[in-house]
This record gives structure tokens, sequence and C-alpha cells, in this order.
């Protein structure tokens, strides 16, 4: 199978959400990917989120299959 950007966007990645306050005190959802610390996305509400992180991943993955960089597997990450 070749490991192509829809190969990585459909892998079961490790999902970490939540809720919290901007700067006005405005509640906002919150996902990030333990495989990828960097990663992160905000929405006004869980369902946003939902529905519109895949968008963000899809550059990621775009920017490291053009850099050649390896794409870990879902699961390895380090424990905090």
């Amino acid at each position: 199978m070749e490991k192509d950007l829809e190969y990585y966007l459909n892998l079961d990645w490790t999902l970490v959400q939540g809720t919290d306050l901007d700067f006005n005190g405005e509640p906002y959802h919150y996902i990030e990917i333990k495989e990828f610390p960097s990663f992160a996305y905000c929405a006004v509400d869980q369902d946003t989120a939902l529905a519109n992180y895949k968008k963000q991943l899809k550059l990621l993955f775009r920017v490291m299959l053009e850099d050649g960089e390896n794409i870990p597997n879902p699961g390895e990450y380090e424990e905090d």
C-alpha cells in the first residue's frame, strides 16, 4: 500500500481534546494530536473543531511528505 496523503489522513491518530478560554474569556475547543506535539487546532466549539482539524493536518502531512520527513505511526509518541 502506498503511504500517500490520503493514507496518513485516514489513520487513527491519538486526539487530545479540550475546552479553554481565550484572552477575552470566551470558550474555545482545541484538538491536539499526541504523535505531533506541535499540532493544535482551535475552533469555537467541538463540532466545528472535529469537522475541520483534518484540513490543517493535511497541510502538515503535505509538507512532511514533500520534505521527506518521517511520519510516525499512530501510537508512536512519548508520554508526558
